[in-house]
């Protein structure tokens, strides 16, 4: 591949993360603005004003955003929007390593450009919901967190490798099916983590959160880092543990 072939896909790769972010982050930030003076139940700090049907409708943008930018991308770039995904391929041996820091630098710039976009749009009250940002959520430990976005970005990993990478498996289905399930891992542990699954989809509220006076919350960038790229490993060499694709002709 040319230089000018991989600044084409890293620029696909950009556009696909900040649309996910965009769309993602957006309706996180969307949902705390309508829910802007409701109070919690007394003793009940598990819940902080997003309920479970918002945690839904979140899910189902992240959906939306994920199936959108795989079906646009997916055939140019792949359409990892994840650098943890990316980290997975490039283990397995099916993206290459003089690649890999540019997708990401691609991602990570994505991500920053649709929080500040979010502002730009919304003004500092977007800034004062907190962007989106994952954190850990009340009663969680640090290493709850990190082994909860392995779980669910493991879940999200297998459905890639079994969707998308595998040439085995049913075309036009796999950006329905990754969609869905990062909605589902929203729904389930999005009180719990944010759910993030993917560094550049934290990193961008992070930077932009910090740069505008908001919340510092670099301390828990690790968990967004650690949890998804262990997730993504281990479902990446599982799957080629038991599908074996690689010996397919």
């Amino acid at each position: 591949m040319t230089d000018t072939n991989l600044m084409k896909r890293a620029l696909a790769e950009l556009v696909g993360t900040y649309v996910l972010v965009f769309l993602g982050t957006g309706s996180v930030v969307t949902t705390v603005l309508l829910m802007e003076g409701w109070v919690p139940l007394p003793g009940n700090q598990f819940n902080i004003g997003i309920d479970i049907e918002a945690w839904f409708a979140i899910g189902m943008a992240f959906a939306i955003a994920i199936i959108a930018m795989v079906y646009a991308f997916g055939h140019i770039s792949g359409a990892h929007i994840n650098p943890a995904v990316s980290f997975a391929l490039w283990a397995t041996g099916r993206f290459p390593a003089k690649e890999l820091s540019a997708y990401i630098v691609a991602q990570l710039i994505g991500a920053g450009l649709a929080s500040f976009s979010l502002v730009a749009i919304l003004g500092m009250r977007a800034v004062d919901t907190g962007l989106g940002a994952t954190s850990m959520f009340y009663g969680v430990s640090y290493g709850q967190a990190i082994f909860c976005e392995a779980v669910c970005t493991f879940f999200l990993m297998l459905t890639i490798m079994g969707t998308a990478v595998d040439r085995r498996a049913p075309s036009g289905f796999a950006g329905l099916a990754i969609g869905l399930v990062v909605a589902a891992d929203v729904i389930v542990v999005g009180n719990i983590t944010g759910s993030s699954l993917n560094p550049a989809r934290t990193f961008g509220p992070y930077l932009a959160e910090s740069l505008l006076g908001g919340a510092n919350l670099w301390a828990q960038f690790p968990i967004y880092i650690i949890g998804p790229i262990a997730g993504a490993l281990v479902a990446a060499f599982l799957y080629d543990f038991i599908a074996e694709p690689k010996k397919v002709a």
